[in-house]
């Protein structure tokens, strides 16, 4: 596995265009300077040892150490080792609801921004549980399966839309099922659901699949993300409206999501503008046994850094070497095809 330890050192690239356009710059003054003394030809003829072709090799080799540099500082790594550790931990779905009703701004700036800032929090402070993530409106689909790579997860989580779910609705049952069928099967005994809706469910029986999941020993921690007084839901410019024209307003439903909770030994926690409840959860969640199970990971990473330092030198060197004037041992052979 290939990896940049730091690739927020890449922005320093943005110096290359810059010097580039001074580059550019100095060899036009060099030229208007020259003209004013005559005929630049004339004057080329008074001095035939002196090589533009040579300024312009040496300025690239500046470039290019430049570059390599800049590639060296964002640690370039190679995963050398991939083993299968054994780790004591968890696993938690994340049951995300996705439906239009999460864009409702009650939270800033909406309920589903709010929700993958809380979970993109969470996951920089897992160690050694595995994380999986299920997307839900009036259908439910996996959209990460159960892994240990928390990089990763982020960058699913970052992604969600409401648009990856083409039918709209609630269908809290079927995150639920999804949810219970994805866990690995070397982790029962220690799996845990973590539901975040508003819960206004409006396609199925959530309670029935609360129940089948507490049947499984399966722990369902539900997060109701909204406020009971509700909120209209902006789409774009506008905000969506019924039939009557009169805006839609989506209220939290407590009721069902507390009872979802208690049905499975879980415990449900509302939002708040201070906290969306993932970290009440969590210290909730760390009291449930853990279980060991084994993971594949990338036990180190080669740093390859200096390949890159070491061409940068070498291109400085060879700039340093290169003069500025033709080498009369050399002319013959026209290296820089400069006449």
């Amino acid at each position: 596995m290939f990896r940049f330890a730091h690739p927020e050192y890449f922005w320093l690239l943005a110096v290359i265009p810059l010097l580039v356009v001074v580059y550019a710059w100095s060899v036009w003054r060099r030229r208007r300077w020259l003209e004013r003394f005559g005929d630049p030809v004339r004057i080329a003829a008074l001095v035939p040892d002196a090589s533009p072709g040579r300024h312009f090799t040496k300025f690239v080799m500046l470039l290019a150490a430049v570059s390599l540099l800049v590639v060296a500082l964002a640690r370039p790594q190679l995963g050398s080792k991939l083993k299968e550790v054994t780790v004591s931990g968890i696993e938690m779905m994340l049951a995300v609801d996705v439906s239009n009703s999460m864009l409702a701004e009650d939270f800033e700036p909406n309920r589903l921004e709010r929700t993958k800032y809380a979970i993109g929090r969470l996951l920089e402070g897992l160690r050694q549980d595995r994380v999986g993530l299920v997307i839900f409106a009036g259908d439910a689909y996996v959209q990460l399966p159960i892994t240990s790579d928390y990089r990763t997860a982020m960058g699913f989580v970052r992604q969600i839309t409401p648009t990856m779910v083409s039918r709209q609705g609630t269908a809290i049952g079927a995150a639920i099922d999804l949810s219970v069928s994805a866990f690995s099967s070397d982790s029962e005994g220690s799996r845990v659901i973590i539901l975040i809706t508003d819960g206004e469910n409006h396609e199925d029986d959530a309670m029935a699949a609360a129940e089948r999941a507490a049947e499984k020993g399966i722990k369902i921690y539900t997060i109701g993300i909204g406020t009971p007084e509700g909120a209209p839901i902006r789409v774009g410019d506008d905000f969506i409206r019924d039939e009557n024209g009169d805006m839609v307003v989506t209220h939290l439903d407590e009721a069902g999501l507390r009872h979802i909770a208690l049905t499975t030994g879980g415990a449900y926690i509302r939002s708040s503008s201070q906290s969306v409840g993932l970290t009440e959860i969590i210290a909730k969640i760390n009291e449930t046994e853990t279980k060991e199970f084994t993971a594949q990971m990338f036990d180190e990473y080669d740093e390859q850094y200096r390949l890159f330092v070491a061409a940068a030198l070498v291109c400085v060197l060879l700039g340093w070497l290169i003069q500025t004037r033709k080498n009369r041992l050399l002319a013959r052979f026209n290296i820089f095809h400069t006449r």
